[in-house]
């Protein structure tokens, strides 16, 4: 019986005894006996078993679920592509809602002095969406749960954690509206962001890899917070109050008490109020500096940045392992895949090794959803193959296809039959006819500088656009020759292939636009030609628009030189790649910000309220350096939008200071744990993990580079797997059947 479903187990492979009498017997009349029959329907569903295990090989899933046939088809349904979208979408939607949720982020400006009162929904309505979310979160989990059996259901943290989840969600719903959705505090949103996590795979083994990290990087941060402590206690005696008043400034304002002082040598840590909190000390004393200095060498440059190597080498060896693990279930859902198609009838039935017949991969790959150059790789392997029959070592080697670079292979060029459209095609598809458009690109962006720094102190009514006009009027026609001279050379599919031409011509023809337009407003330019406002943009306004487009198309130099192009596609990968750090980061930004809004929401008031704040400024003057002073104003928790970027403001960590003071002064002292919490998980540990996968992917290319012919009809596409894949350990044989030997739903019978 299925753990925990109470259903019969699907045989992965019949006995041997029934195999070999397979379909030996029929009633009379050459009717089929009801033996074919089954042989028939176990045949259909071995190939769909198939099927599902290769897909599930392809998206690295666990191959632990029920394969029935009605389970087969929910499974494939609910990872379509039509259904993870509604997912993602529903996701996305109740993770927005705080938006325009109470306190609204609708209005033009966060700053406190010049806001409107926000528009907030009726009750009921937010509550409304909310609860269908909660209604396609439910239908998942129920899902979720059948597929897999409840006894492995349970044995599964996350999917546990989401019940819960969505309990406490609905819990707080109901009480939301008991309360005509006047409640102050709302648990529900704090945990909208687990939907996030829990659905993406990727996200989970990061954020596992990152909680294995932890322990290297608390005994770095426990030597850190001896530094600090050590520090504070030496400066707290070195800058004691004294009798003398007007000696005392550093004591005044920056080490008056503990936690001053330890604020103020942790600011330092980050460079922040360098050398502002050094200068009263200095001033009186040269050699105060040492103190300051060797604290900045100890902390900043040695145990930060020991703190990043760490983080680096522990990082990247728990996400070796993750990936380590993802390399498993590929294999052992192709090997799975084997193991139910070496159980058809077009299998010998007398030998003792399995083998899978071509024909019957050949069924299961028109059906699988996976990359078609991929499928077609693998495809062409199997009809030019001389056998046919497939051993499972031949069989798992077929499939390392997907382990290959994603290839993107260029469109061929036209062939012309006149000698001289070959002539032009050899000269305006050569190299050089794109170094000299990256020449002509050049000179206009310097007549472009040019105008810019003889016009820079000119006003208005005296600028003459007529050169700029000018000049850019030829510089586009050239721009346009250059983009239907490459067409005509290289094909319009062979020309749109390349990314690089893709933006160049859609470029090009914004600027043609433009430029027709301009011309079609104000007429050809003249001397004299001076701005003036007529309709949308005045003329000053749209040259200002063309220029910035046309330095934006200078970047089209970047794939001309090597090593450029290297960073450049580096951090291109990194992009694709980084979903689920990026994923982590909103997790962090949307839970603090939450807490952020109901922590000080409303504790910043401007100045003509400051009775309110029970803020006193003496002879109503400002301190220089102070959120007044600075008007910092915008850098509130008023709604989530302001929180977001006053998390920014912090996690970049300049001037952060400021919001330390303010809302410590504004609210509580306490609030200073708040921020320092936010710097320590955003600015130390998330941008140093981030650090340690930019290296990872740039060393990775740049060993690569030198083993891998350049050919330009070929674009490399790499993922966090192929990353690490030289590094890789191939499961072994008996690993694989050891582990499918286990599977809660299926049963080996050899």
């Amino acid at each position: 019986m299925e753990a925990g479903g109470g259903a019969e187990r699907e045989p992965l492979l019949p006995p041997r005894s029934w195999r070999t009498g397979r379909g030996l017997w029929r009633a009379g009349g050459g009717t089929r006996s009801a033996a074919e029959d089954a042989t028939g329907a176990d045949n259909d569903l071995y190939i769909n078993q198939a099927i599902v295990f290769i897909e599930d090989a392809i998206q690295y899933r666990s191959i632990n679920h029920r394969v029935d046939s009605k389970s087969l088809w929910l499974y494939r349904w609910y990872y379509s592509r039509t259904c993870q979208w509604v997912l993602s979408l529903t996701i996305t939607i109740i993770l927005a809602l705080v938006f325009i949720e109470k306190p609204s982020s609708l209005t033009i400006t966060s700053d406190v002095r010049y806001r409107l009162t926000a528009w907030n929904p009726p009750c009921g309505l937010t509550e409304s969406i909310e609860l269908l979310c909660f209604l396609v979160f439910m239908v998942d989990i129920s899902v979720k749960s059948y597929l897999i059996g409840w006894e492995e259901f349970w044995k599964n943290k996350w999917l546990v954690a989401y019940i819960l989840t969505l309990i406490v969600s609905l819990t707080d719903w109901i009480v939301s509206l008991s309360f005509f959705c006047t409640e102050a505090v709302r648990i529900r949103r704090i945990l909208r962001p687990f939907f996030l996590l829990q659905n993406s795979s990727m996200m989970k083994k990061t954020l596992k890899s990152i909680n294995s990290t932890l322990p290297e990087m608390a005994s770095v941060l426990l030597l850190l917070a001896v530094h600090l402590s050590l520090f504070t206690m030496f400066a707290m005696l070195l800058f004691a109050r004294t009798k003398d008043g007007q000696q005392d400034k550093e004591w005044v304002g920056y080490f008056r008490n503990l936690p001053d002082s330890l604020t103020s040598l942790l600011v330092l840590l980050t460079t922040a109020n360098n050398p502002d909190v050094m200068i009263p000390a200095y001033s009186k004393n040269r050699a105060y500096s040492i103190f300051f200095i060797l604290f900045t060498v100890l902390g900043n440059l040695f145990l930060m940045n020991l703190l990043t190597a760490i983080i680096y080498n522990q990082f990247r060896g728990y996400l070796l392992k993750s990936v380590q693990s993802s390399l498993f279930r590929r294999r052992l859902g192709i090997r799975a895949a084997f193991e139910v198609l070496s159980s058809t009838k077009e299998t010998p039935a007398n030998t003792q090794q399995s083998y899978v017949s071509v024909g019957a991969l050949l069924r299961v790959l028109q059906k699988v959803e996976m990359d078609s150059c991929c499928k077609q790789v693998i495809v062409r392997s199997l009809r030019t193959c001389s056998c046919d029959q497939l051993s499972a070592a031949q069989f798992q080697k077929l499939f390392e296809e997907l382990d290959k670079d994603a290839i993107k292979q260029h469109p061929p060029s036209p062939e012309y039959q006149s000698h001289f459209m070959q002539k032009m095609q050899i000269a305006f598809g050569h190299p050089y006819f794109g170094y000299l458009g990256n020449v002509v690109a050049l000179a206009n962006i310097v007549s472009i500088c040019v105008v810019l720094v003889m016009d820079a102190d000119k006003q208005p009514s005296e600028r003459d656009d007529f050169f700029l006009g000018a000049i850019n009027f030829v510089f586009i026609l050239y721009y346009l020759l250059e983009m239907l001279l490459k067409i005509l050379a290289m094909g319009l599919k062979r020309y749109l292939s390349y990314p690089s031409n893709t933006f160049d011509g859609l470029l090009t023809v914004i600027l043609l636009v433009l430029e027709i337009a301009t011309f079609g407003v104000y007429g050809f330019p003249h001397p004299g030609w001076r701005p003036e406002f007529t309709g949308l943009l005045s003329l000053w306004d749209m040259v200002r628009l063309v220029n910035m487009l046309i330095v934006f198309r200078f970047l089209r130099i970047i794939p001309n030189m090597k090593f450029m192009a290297l960073v450049v596609t580096t951090l291109l990968d990194l992009v694709k790649n980084l979903r689920a750090f990026a994923g982590i980061l909103v997790v962090v930004f949307y839970t603090f910000a939450l807490t952020g809004v109901m922590l000080f929401k409303g504790a910043v008031v401007p100045l003509g309220n400051i009775s309110a704040a029970n803020t006193t400024y003496g002879n109503g003057t400002l301190q220089c350096g102070t959120y007044e002073q600075l008007e910092y104003w915008p850098n509130n928790f008023d709604d989530f939008a302001a929180a977001v970027v006053t998390l920014w403001d912090v996690m970049v960590v300049n001037n952060w200071q400021v919001f330390l003071e303010a809302f410590s002064r504004y609210s509580s002292p306490w609030a200073k744990i708040y921020f320092v919490a936010w710097w320590l998980i955003s600015s130390v540990i998330w941008v140093n993990l981030f650090v340690a996968l930019l290296l990872e992917n740039f060393i990775h290319k740049w060993d690569r580079r030198c083993h891998r012919e350049h050919l330009s009809d070929i674009e490399y596409q790499r993922t966090v797997e192929l990353m690490f894949r030289d590094v890789l350990e191939e499961p072994t044989e008996e690993e694989l059947m050891e582990k499918l030997h286990q599977h809660p739903h299926l049963q080996l019978c050899r």
